[in-house]
């Protein structure tokens, strides 16, 4: 039996649905959001709308830009070099620690995550396509057991959502990305940590690249 999940608030609400158009480029960096303009496409009145931008606001997603009110935040290169460079880091130690920690059920969820984001790879599906590359990310540090790794990606993930979702649009690229996941998952339930690290290792440089480069004309992250 379920427990009863609690029903999300006005803000919440409202804020799932900017960051999601955000983090998808349904509203691109610069472009100014008008709070009564979305107040009217989503049904609510200004202060749910007021209050998840001030979130957002915290979260470095919008900014005050003076006359023009507020507008996405750029792509900053030095914060992605930063937190790609985190990743490198974090990632493979979390992989370390699945391949010790995985539940019994952990081969027929990945399987089901790795299904399907091959579909939306198949469908250019981008929306798909990031929620299944949340899920395995955020399967592997769920099951590192890790709270801190959980909570610090969490908290920078709506990020390197919107990094992705710069190349992602092209199919050609997408479906690497689940060979990569798939090799990370045969070695992790082999029960391989070292082959699971490095190749998540190399699979966070090879998304720094295929991230960054097109975008920023960035070096590889060190």
């Amino acid at each position: 039996m379920d427990a009863i999940k609690p029903k999300k608030s006005l803000v919440e609400e409202t804020y799932d649905i900017l960051v999601d158009a955000i983090c998808t480029r349904e509203f691109l960096p610069g472009e100014r959001l008008n709070q009564d303009e979305i107040a009217t496409r989503l049904k609510v009145s200004r202060q749910p709308v007021n209050s998840a931008i001030a979130i957002l606001k915290s979260e470095q997603l919008v900014e005050d830009t003076g006359r023009r009110g507020v507008v996405v935040s750029a792509l900053d290169p030095d914060f992605f070099r930063s937190l790609f460079e985190y990743r490198q880091l974090v990632e493979p130690f979390a992989a370390r620690l699945a391949t010790v920690r995985q539940p019994a059920d952990a081969a027929l969820t990945a399987r089901e995550i790795l299904d399907r984001g091959r579909e939306a790879a198949a469908k250019n599906d981008m929306r798909a396509l990031l929620v299944a590359d949340r899920d395995f990310h955020e399967m592997i540090y769920r099951w590192s057991g890790n709270l801190v790794i959980q909570t610090s990606m969490r908290t920078n993930w709506n990020h390197i959502r919107r990094a992705m979702a710069e190349v992602l649009s092209d199919p050609a690229k997408a479906g690497p990305i689940w060979d990569e996941h798939e090799a990370i998952v045969d070695a992790l339930l082999a029960g391989q940590s070292d082959q699971a690290a490095d190749r998540m290792t190399q699979h966070i440089r090879s998304a720094y690249d295929r991230n960054m480069s097109p975008v920023f004309g960035a070096e590889e992250a060190s």
